[in-house]
This record gives structure tokens, sequence and C-alpha cells, in this order.
């Protein structure tokens, strides 16, 4: 039985940091069985978070300068990792770090130099996944559903709450997934105005009052009436969705208040469409038990939260995944998931 030992990388949208995860994977009659062995999340300083913010406005040569630098960064970060748990790596597959998502434009961005980080590991490193899905028409996001299929079938659907929410789940023999909405990428920005890094179980929330007008004004936002496939960046965060909430003058604790309600709203829809019961959770939110709460409350369903390992290292864990389907030559980007014209196999190989 070949086992595969992978470490995956990934940095969302939320700012947190680099999730550095070391997996193990094998085949039992042609299914895939995984083991998180070992998992870091390191916190990005503050100069990593002035240049990755701030990157996508910054004069144009900052763009592949910061991108080497970046993956050398990621390479010194492995290099720790492997030192410090003593270990044996097959290689490495990396997600980087959104700075563009423009898959109506033709084009998205990762940072994290793969010949870079490569160089400075001296390991096979496989990144840059979403552009050939791009290239062929999709959405290049998301991409963890075909690691939700094949990881996670036993549940009707996973659920991600990160930076963005969104879901991927199986309907009429075929795998859909989308971005659902924003999440803690718009409530973390309040809460660190407030002197928080995040909303903490959403006790910030329970403190504030809802605004009916701007939560009726946000759920009727375009983006929701959209058709899958569809995915959202922070291009549309910045263009759509604080432009309309700076329009109103409410307290930071109203606003978390608000976006909780929002985000709960928007979720439960779509689970509730698409009659979905039995909803894995994972993602920074899963911890908020307010959110949560709030979801149950809306669906009637109980979610299903795994151990705490797998709810902040479940992606990290499905690009290291997807870097294998990459090795063995095997399609990991679906086509029913994100509009484009052929299913696809990204992911640029270095070593």
């Amino acid at each position: 039985m070949k086992k595969y030992k992978v470490i995956g990388i990934m940095s969302g949208t939320s700012m947190d940091g680099v999730d550095i995860a070391y997996c193990e994977f094998w085949q039992i009659d042609q299914h895939w069985k995984f083991e998180i062995k070992h998992a870091e999340t390191i916190a990005y300083n503050n100069t990593w978070i002035v240049r990755l913010s701030a990157l996508h406005k910054q004069p144009i040569h900052l763009l592949p300068k910061t991108d080497a630098y970046y993956g050398k960064y990621l390479g010194q970060l492995v290099n720790n990792f492997i030192k410090k748990y003593s270990l044996q790596v097959d290689f490495i597959a990396s997600h980087g770090h959104t700075i563009f998502h423009q898959p109506q434009n033709g084009f998205t961005t990762q940072i994290g130099c793969g010949a870079n980080l490569y160089a400075e590991t001296g390991i096979k490193t496989i990144n840059n996944f979403r552009v050939v899905d791009v290239a062929f028409g999709g959405q290049g996001a998301p991409l963890v559903p075909i690691g939700d299929e094949l990881l996670f079938n036993q549940h009707d659907a996973c659920l991600n709450l990160g930076g963005f929410s969104n879901i991927s789940f199986t309907i009429n023999q075929s795998r859909k997934a989308f971005d659902i909405g924003p999440c803690n990428i718009v409530t973390n920005q309040v809460a660190q105005q407030l002197g928080f890094d995040f909303d903490d179980g959403g006790k910030l929330a329970n403190q504030g009052k809802v605004n009916a007008i701007l939560l009726k004004e946000l759920n009727n936002l375009h983006y929701y009436k959209i058709n899958p496939p569809k995915s959202l960046g922070i291009e549309w965060v910045n263009t759509v969705f604080w432009p309309t909430v700076n329009s109103y003058q409410i307290t930071g604790i109203d606003l978390l208040a608000t976006f909780e309600q929002h985000i709960a709203i928007q979720i439960a829809e779509t689970i509730n469409a698409n009659k979905l019961t039995h909803v894995l959770v994972t993602g920074g939110g899963a911890f908020n038990t307010s959110l949560i709460n709030q979801i149950n409350k809306l669906t009637k369903q109980a979610l299903t939260i795994p151990d705490e390992l797998l709810v902040n290292y479940k992606e990290a864990l499905i690009f290291a995944f997807l870097g294998i389907l990459r090795v063995e030559g095997n399609v990991n980007a679906l086509k029913s998931v994100t509009g484009a014209t052929q299913n696809n196999m990204g992911g640029a190989i270095w070593g």
C-alpha cells in the first residue's frame, strides 16, 4: 500500500496566518484515507499583513518581487516545520496567498513563487493550482470540492466558514460548490477596529442590535441572485459589500450583530434550498458558537463540527491532496463546480 507524505500550505483571505499541515494519504479498496499528523498556523507579523493586504494597489514591480520573497518565506517556514517534527516529505503542495481573483476577466493571482519554495526546501513543490481552470473559462474556485467528494463523502455537504463561506455537495451525481458570501473577512475587520483579533464565539455580536434596514439591503445584493458556478474575491468585498455598509452610520457592535445574522441567513437559505441534512462544518467560523446557533435555528439541522485539527486545517489537507492528484496525473478541478469547459488538472510542478 503506497503512502504519500505531503505538506499542504494554505493562506486564506482572513489573513490569520500560514496554515501548514503534514498529512499522510493512502488508499483502501479505491477509497482515499488520510491523517493529519502535525499542523500549525504561523501568524503573520505586521510587515507581512501590510504587504499582503496592500499589494493589490501597489506599483506593479512589487508584485513579482513580493511573489519571490513570499515563496522564500514559505520555504523557510516549511524548513523550520520539518526540522521541528523530524519529517520525511514526498512533496509540498502550496495554495499561496490570493492577491487578485477576477475570473470574469480571465485571471487569478496567488503569490508564493513555487520555484523559490522549491529552492529553499529542496523538496518537490506543486503550486499555482487555480490558473488552469481559469484558462478553461472556469472560476478557478472553489477547488476544495473534489477533496470533499473523495475524502468526506459520508456527509451530504461540506461547509467552510473562512474568509468567505462556501459549500460543496453532490446533487444528481454531480458535484456542486460555490462561495455563499463573506464571512470572517468582514467580521474580523470590524472586530479589529474594536480592538479584538476576531469576535470570539460571537460574544461581541451578541451585545449588538441587528439593523433591519442594512440587513435587508445586504440580503438583496445581486451576488446572491446569481446561480452557481460563482465565486467571490476581495475585490467584491471592497467594491460592493463595504460601500453598501458604509452608507450607514452604525456602531461596530451593531455591525457585528447584523453581519452575523446576514451570514447565517445566506448559509441557511443555501442549506434549505438544497435539502441538505448532514453538513460538515470547518474553518475558523466553526468556533463561532453564536453563528452556528443562528444557522441551526434557521435550518433546523444539526451541523457536524469535527475535531479542532480538521476544523482548522481541512483546506491545507485538501491542497495537499490536490497535489497528489496532480502528481498522479488525475483531474483536480471539476467543471461542474467551477464552470470551466472541461475537468482539468491544475498545479505547476517544481523539482
